[in-house]
Protein backbone atom coordinates (compact mmCIF):
# COMPACT_ATOMS: atom_id res chain seq x y z
CA UNK A 1 0.00 0.00 0.00
CA UNK A 2 1.30 3.46 -1.15
CA UNK A 3 2.08 5.90 1.57
CA UNK A 4 -0.84 8.40 -0.17
CA UNK A 5 -3.02 5.67 0.71
CA UNK A 6 -2.32 5.26 3.86
CA UNK A 7 -2.63 8.99 4.42
CA UNK A 8 -5.76 9.14 2.47
CA UNK A 9 -7.37 6.71 5.14
CA UNK A 10 -5.81 8.58 8.26
CA UNK A 11 -7.76 11.66 6.78
CA UNK A 12 -10.99 9.97 6.25
CA UNK A 13 -10.92 8.34 9.77
CA UNK A 14 -10.21 11.60 11.23
CA UNK A 15 -13.37 13.18 9.03
CA UNK A 16 -15.53 10.92 10.61
CA UNK A 17 -14.22 11.28 14.00
CA UNK A 18 -14.94 15.18 13.55
CA UNK A 19 -17.80 14.47 12.25
CA UNK A 20 -18.83 11.98 15.55
CA UNK A 21 -18.42 14.91 18.17
CA UNK A 22 -22.12 16.06 17.71
CA UNK A 23 -22.60 12.21 19.39
CA UNK A 24 -20.79 13.51 22.54
CA UNK A 25 -24.01 14.43 24.97
CA UNK A 26 -25.65 10.63 24.03
CA UNK A 27 -22.39 8.97 24.63
CA UNK A 28 -21.94 10.69 28.11
CA UNK A 29 -25.66 9.62 28.98
CA UNK A 30 -24.85 6.15 28.15
CA UNK A 31 -21.48 6.30 30.43
CA UNK A 32 -23.91 7.40 32.59
CA UNK A 33 -26.08 4.59 31.90
CA UNK A 34 -23.54 1.94 32.03
CA UNK A 35 -22.74 3.06 35.71
CA UNK A 36 -25.99 3.23 36.76
CA UNK A 37 -26.07 -0.84 35.63
CA UNK A 38 -22.88 -1.80 37.48
CA UNK A 39 -23.37 -0.07 40.26
CA UNK A 40 -26.82 -1.34 40.84
CA UNK A 41 -25.52 -4.55 40.46
CA UNK A 42 -26.94 -5.35 36.78
CA UNK A 43 -24.47 -6.76 33.99
CA UNK A 44 -23.30 -5.34 30.84
CA UNK A 45 -23.78 -7.91 28.03
CA UNK A 46 -22.50 -7.36 24.53
CA UNK A 47 -22.94 -8.83 21.56
CA UNK A 48 -21.89 -8.65 17.48
CA UNK A 49 -21.05 -10.64 14.22
CA UNK A 50 -17.59 -10.73 12.54
CA UNK A 51 -15.53 -7.76 13.88
CA UNK A 52 -17.81 -6.52 16.37
CA UNK A 53 -18.20 -10.60 17.47
CA UNK A 54 -14.28 -9.52 18.57
CA UNK A 55 -15.61 -6.05 19.57
CA UNK A 56 -18.07 -7.68 22.06
CA UNK A 57 -15.00 -9.88 23.45
CA UNK A 58 -13.10 -7.05 23.92
CA UNK A 59 -15.02 -4.74 25.71
CA UNK A 60 -16.21 -7.37 27.98
CA UNK A 61 -12.86 -8.14 28.92
CA UNK A 62 -11.98 -4.63 29.95
CA UNK A 63 -15.00 -4.06 32.17
CA UNK A 64 -14.10 -7.95 33.84
CA UNK A 65 -10.37 -7.24 34.17
CA UNK A 66 -9.57 -3.21 33.75
CA UNK A 67 -8.99 -0.44 31.47
CA UNK A 68 -6.84 1.94 32.65
CA UNK A 69 -6.47 0.86 36.22
CA UNK A 70 -6.64 -2.02 38.18
CA UNK A 71 -9.31 -2.19 40.22
CA UNK A 72 -12.79 -4.56 41.03
CA UNK A 73 -14.27 -6.40 38.36
CA UNK A 74 -17.59 -5.16 36.97
CA UNK A 75 -20.28 -7.61 35.39
CA UNK A 76 -19.66 -7.70 31.77
CA UNK A 77 -20.55 -10.83 29.33
CA UNK A 78 -19.84 -11.05 25.32
CA UNK A 79 -22.43 -13.67 23.92
CA UNK A 80 -19.96 -14.46 21.21
CA UNK A 81 -17.95 -16.55 23.51
CA UNK A 82 -19.59 -19.81 24.36
CA UNK A 83 -19.30 -21.97 21.09
CA UNK A 84 -21.56 -24.92 22.54
CA UNK A 85 -24.66 -22.22 22.61
CA UNK A 86 -23.74 -20.60 19.96
CA UNK A 87 -23.69 -23.90 17.55
CA UNK A 88 -26.40 -25.82 19.68
CA UNK A 89 -28.64 -22.69 19.06
CA UNK A 90 -27.60 -22.43 15.19
CA UNK A 91 -28.17 -25.77 14.70
CA UNK A 92 -31.33 -26.31 16.36
CA UNK A 93 -33.24 -23.19 16.50
CA UNK A 94 -31.12 -20.93 13.68
CA UNK A 95 -28.58 -18.58 13.40
CA UNK A 96 -30.90 -15.53 13.91
CA UNK A 97 -31.34 -16.71 17.77
CA UNK A 98 -27.98 -17.46 18.86
CA UNK A 99 -28.10 -14.01 20.75
CA UNK A 100 -32.15 -14.00 21.50
CA UNK A 101 -31.81 -17.54 23.09
CA UNK A 102 -28.87 -16.00 25.54
CA UNK A 103 -30.44 -12.64 26.10
CA UNK A 104 -33.60 -14.70 27.37
CA UNK A 105 -31.80 -17.49 29.78
CA UNK A 106 -29.21 -14.42 31.11
CA UNK A 107 -30.16 -10.99 31.04
CA UNK A 108 -32.95 -9.14 33.10
CA UNK A 109 -34.22 -5.61 33.64
CA UNK A 110 -31.45 -4.36 35.81
CA UNK A 111 -28.92 -5.14 33.10
CA UNK A 112 -27.94 -3.80 29.20
CA UNK A 113 -27.83 -5.70 26.15
CA UNK A 114 -25.11 -3.62 23.95
CA UNK A 115 -25.22 -4.56 20.26
CA UNK A 116 -22.86 -3.63 17.83
CA UNK A 117 -23.40 -3.30 14.07
CA UNK A 118 -22.21 -1.70 11.29
CA UNK A 119 -25.39 -1.95 8.65
CA UNK A 120 -28.24 -2.48 11.37
CA UNK A 121 -29.57 -5.60 9.75
CA UNK A 122 -28.37 -8.58 11.14
CA UNK A 123 -31.05 -10.83 12.18
CA UNK A 124 -29.69 -12.43 14.78
CA UNK A 125 -29.04 -8.72 16.78
CA UNK A 126 -33.18 -7.74 15.15
CA UNK A 127 -33.69 -11.17 17.27
CA UNK A 128 -31.73 -9.97 20.25
CA UNK A 129 -33.05 -6.68 20.65
CA UNK A 130 -36.92 -8.10 20.18
CA UNK A 131 -36.15 -10.82 23.04
CA UNK A 132 -34.63 -7.99 25.27
CA UNK A 133 -37.98 -5.54 24.82
CA UNK A 134 -40.26 -8.20 25.47
CA UNK A 135 -38.16 -9.41 28.93
CA UNK A 136 -37.64 -5.47 29.57
CA UNK A 137 -33.96 -5.82 29.49
CA UNK A 138 -32.83 -1.83 27.63
CA UNK A 139 -30.52 -1.87 24.61
CA UNK A 140 -28.14 0.14 23.30
CA UNK A 141 -26.95 -0.11 19.81
CA UNK A 142 -23.49 1.28 17.92
CA UNK A 143 -24.68 1.44 14.50
CA UNK A 144 -23.32 2.74 11.26
CA UNK A 145 -24.60 3.29 7.57
CA UNK A 146 -27.76 5.39 8.84
CA UNK A 147 -28.64 2.62 11.50
CA UNK A 148 -30.47 0.11 9.68
CA UNK A 149 -33.49 -1.70 11.03
CA UNK A 150 -32.07 -1.96 14.46
CA UNK A 151 -31.98 1.96 14.92
CA UNK A 152 -35.62 1.59 15.70
CA UNK A 153 -35.83 -0.95 17.75
CA UNK A 154 -33.53 -0.30 20.66
CA UNK A 155 -33.95 1.99 23.63
CA UNK A 156 -30.80 4.30 22.58
CA UNK A 157 -28.97 3.91 18.82
CA UNK A 158 -25.18 5.61 18.52
CA UNK A 159 -24.91 5.91 14.61
CA UNK A 160 -21.47 6.52 13.00
CA UNK A 161 -21.98 8.97 10.49
CA UNK A 162 -20.33 6.86 7.85
CA UNK A 163 -21.14 4.17 5.04
CA UNK A 164 -17.11 2.42 5.51
CA UNK A 165 -16.93 -0.68 7.66
CA UNK A 166 -14.16 -0.77 9.27
CA UNK A 167 -14.47 3.43 10.11
CA UNK A 168 -17.90 2.61 11.78
CA UNK A 169 -15.94 -0.08 13.71
CA UNK A 170 -12.83 2.21 14.36
CA UNK A 171 -15.05 4.45 15.74
CA UNK A 172 -17.60 2.11 17.92
CA UNK A 173 -14.07 1.02 20.02
CA UNK A 174 -13.64 4.98 20.49
CA UNK A 175 -16.38 5.13 21.93
CA UNK A 176 -16.35 2.50 23.82
CA UNK A 177 -13.57 3.23 25.03
CA UNK A 178 -14.29 6.52 26.52
CA UNK A 179 -17.36 5.04 27.91
CA UNK A 180 -15.45 2.28 30.15
CA UNK A 181 -12.77 5.29 30.85
CA UNK A 182 -16.03 7.47 32.56
CA UNK A 183 -17.49 3.94 34.15
CA UNK A 184 -14.20 3.77 35.95
CA UNK A 185 -13.79 7.23 37.00
CA UNK A 186 -17.20 7.44 38.68
CA UNK A 187 -16.83 4.60 40.34
CA UNK A 188 -13.19 4.02 41.11
CA UNK A 189 -12.11 7.86 41.31
CA UNK A 190 -8.93 8.88 38.80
Amino acid sequence: MSQSRIEAGLDALASVALASKSLSGPLAQLATRYTEVLRGGGTLYFCGNGGSAADAQHLAAEYVVRYSATRRPLAAVALTTDTSILTAAGNDLAFDQVFARQVEALCGPGDLLILHSTSGESKNLLAAAGAAGRRGVPVVAFLGKGGGALAGMVDVSIVVPSNETSLVQLMHMAFEHLIVESVERELFGS
